[in-house]
């Protein structure tokens, strides 16, 4: 995988009171997350996330690499988990295949919520779990657990302290002075470590192009009031079948106006309900109902929470624009899509909201009204927590190219000396020694997709036809060589899926394939292989030139 130190090669043996931090996913990109902490032969795994795929057709997620991992298994002292979102647990289950007793060290919403998807998994977990305030020894790795604040609740930073250095990581978070949840990031815990001393500081960078301060979960509230006191027939609210806080603004604007509130979709009931059952989620009596018993209430006296804010093709929220759900949208509804754009997915979600609009909805969206905040920090909270932390060295995390060389340039405008922040992609090796960072090597690090039940089975040549497949379409040569004299004794039987053009087009390259085959036989070439080059490289040339298309083309060659 390509990386700004294309020089680099595998990393030099690890000194003896050194630490090695290997990113396996999550930087250059938003999601995927995965960090692994070396010491003294130990290691130690934050987060283990999943990317969601853009143009990967079939593919249903993207794992990070654990190649690295794959034969030291048994040196992996836990897995600690930041907090709950896809993006930093999706990836567990395919980790505890390779070795199930891996112990996985979170908070207790965060626990719930894999242990959840583990079962489906058919996979018994051992768990630890930990709070902010609370200090563990994880092998040869002191974890100091830290609240801070996200777009979930129960979200922790780690500060991790080894005889080889000190180390900071944030997970995702940011600085909302009034939570809703009333829990704050712990910036005098922050203040605490940079006392103590910050070898190495990983911190969120998704938002650190975005100037000033994050807007609070709070101002949202008067918005989703709004829209609510506007709505003619059902409100229909799409957001992260995670985002806690956000449900309960739904449920209590929905109580205000009166409205009973049904859950769509497999992972917002599981979810909620989990929350719901833990105390994090405060449901008002009597106002949830079961979303098939909709037809005994009017629809003003409705509302929907449904996943598929990202445009997901088999979410609840897409189906519906498409008109292939049970639930039929038409006019007078509003749809409020509670949530962010994830870089990537543009596109996939105008398509609903322009769907949607077709059947008549209202949509009410981020471009509209104040109806989501970021879970992440930005640019000011970013330089609030240098201030604090003053850190010797800096390696942004969590983002794309651009989110970590802004977070970089933040680092140096509070005094952090340039050399000292490590800009690195998904494999590159950063170790930490005598209180220095530095860049030291890569290791292989690329996508591992997951398509259907296969893992890691699919690779770039099989998406790169499946591309071909989806954009060019493709063509089939059928020829029957006689096997005594090399000529042709039928077809050649030309096939197309996949273009506009009539299949009579193709009559024009029939001549041209006979004469090459004819001079490939001259020539003495009677290998079928060779002969389907012949046939593949006539007929690429004939559609390229008069069809300005590259197609996928199959040339079967048959000996009788």
């Amino acid at each position: 995988m390509s990386h700004p130190h294309p020089e680099l090669g595998a990393p030099p043996v690890l000194p003896k009171n050194g630490v090695r931090i290997v990113a396996l996913g999550g930087l250059g990109e938003v999601g995927r997350n995965m960090t692994v902490l070396e010491y003294d032969g130990k290691l130690l795994v934050v987060d283990c996330g999943v990317l969601f795929p853009e143009d990967h057709p079939g593919v249903d997620l993207i794992l990070p690499d654990f190649d690295y991992l794959r034969d030291r298994l048994d040196d992996i002292q836990a897995i600690v988990l930041t907090h709950g979102h896809e993006d930093h647990i999706g990836a567990v289950p395919y980790l505890l295949r390779l070795k199930p007793d891996i112990p996985l060290i979170g908070s207790t919403l965060t626990l719930a919520l894999i242990e959840a998807k583990l079962k489906e998994h058919k996979i018994t977990p051992f768990t630890m779990s930990v709070k902010e305030g609370d200090r563990e020894p994880i092998g040869g790795f002191d974890c100091e657990f830290v609240a801070v604040n996200h777009s979930i609740p129960d979200a922790l930073a780690v500060f991790v302290r080894t005889p080889g250095g000190t180390l900071l990581i944030t997970g995702d978070f940011k600085m909302d002075q009034l939570p809703l949840d009333g829990r704050i990031t712990d910036l005098r815990s922050f203040a605490r470590f940079g006392e103590e001393g910050v070898d190495l500081f990983l911190t969120d960078s998704t938002n650190a192009e975005v100037p000033g301060f994050t807007t609070p979960e709070r101002n949202i509230t008067p918005a989703i009031e709004r829209v609510f006191a506007g709505a003619e027939r059902r409100v229909i609210v799409a957001c992260f079948s995670s985002h806690v806080h956000r449900v309960q603004q739904v449920l209590d604007a929905a109580r205000v106006h009166n409205r009973k509130v049904a859950m769509v979709g497999r992972s917002m009931v599981r979810n909620m309900g989990i929350a719901a059952d833990l105390g994090y989620l405060k449901v008002p009596d009597g106002i949830l109902v079961d979303a098939k018993k909709l037809g005994d209430l009017r629809d003003e006296q409705i509302v929907l929470i449904c996943t598929g804010s990202q445009g997901e093709p088999m979410a609840a929220l897409s189906r519906m624009a498409n008109g292939d759900h049970q639930i039929d949208i038409g006019p007078g509804d509003t749809v409020l899509m509670a949530s962010s754009l994830i870089p990537g997915n543009e596109n996939a979600v105008y398509r609903v909201i322009n769907g949607l609009m077709r059947r008549g909805a209202n949509v009410v969206h981020k471009g509209k009204a104040l109806v989501h905040v970021s879970g992440h920090a930005s640019a000011g909270e970013l330089l609030y927590c240098y201030n604090i932390v003053r850190p010797k060295n800096v390696m942004p995390i969590h983002g794309e190219w651009r989110h970590l060389v802004a977070n970089g340039d933040l680092a140096v405008a509070t005094g952090v000396p340039e050399r000292n922040v490590m800009l690195a992609e998904d494999g590159v090796v950063v170790d930490l020694v005598d209180g220095q960072a530095s860049i030291t090597g890569v290791v292989p690090c690329g996508y591992v997709y997951v398509d259907g039940s296969l893992v890691g089975a699919t690779d770039e040549t099989m998406l790169k036809d499946r591309r071909i497949l989806r954009d060019e379409g493709f063509v089939t040569i059928i020829v029957v060589i006689d096997s005594a004299t090399g000529r042709i004794a039928a077809g050649p039987d030309i096939r197309t899926r996949g273009f506009a053009e009539d299949e009579a087009v193709f009559d024009k390259v029939v001549p041209k394939i006979e004469d090459a085959l004819e001079q490939a036989r001259a020539k003495g070439v009677n290998d079928t292989h060779q002969l389907q080059q012949v046939i593949r490289r006539t007929v690429g040339g004939f559609v390229g030139g008069k069809l300005r298309r590259r197609p996928m083309i199959i040339p079967i060659v048959i000996e009788a």
